[in-house]
């Protein structure tokens, strides 16, 4: 062998040398990015199920919204069925308070002159027809 021929070789001995170390820390660095390659896959998984047991959540959510839109819809329409029947008892009762403070007002002069008369009793029978099935149904409410 010629002087050149072991000179090109020394040169690529050397330059192994120093390239071994370099794939070394290479093949390190690469094993560490397939490893957390497997993490990133498992975080991706994790991430899946994740969002999979959100969409159940937020669908067990609307259908108990929903419940509770139709419980709250069912209570308004009993208590405005409450309420009409509460302003018709109102108006009739102040009908009535007028009639009693029109018949107090005539007996006070009555009232001198005498003892005082005896409350009468009220008239059951004097109650209208829509009375009458206004109380009928306000007892099989209780």
């Amino acid at each position: 062998m010629t002087m050149l021929e072991w000179a090109a070789h020394a040169a690529l001995v050397a330059l192994l040398l120093v390239i071994i170390p370099f794939a070394w820390r290479l093949e390190k660095r690469i094993a560490v990015l397939r490893g957390a390659g497997g993490d990133l896959r498992d975080g991706a998984a994790d991430i899946g199920r994740a969002t999979e047991a959100a969409e159940a959540a937020l669908a067990r959510l609307r259908a108990t919204a929903e419940q509770s839109g139709r419980l709250v819809a069912e209570r308004i329409a009993t208590a405005e069925k409450l309420r009409d029947d509460l302003a018709f008892l109102t108006e009739r009762s102040e009908v009535l308070a007028d009639r009693l403070d029109a018949l107090v007002r005539r007996a006070r002069p009555l009232a001198g002159e005498g003892a005082a008369p005896a409350p009468a009793a009220p008239d059951r029978t004097a109650r209208s027809e829509a009375e009458r099935e206004l109380l009928r149904a306000l007892q099989g409410r209780r």
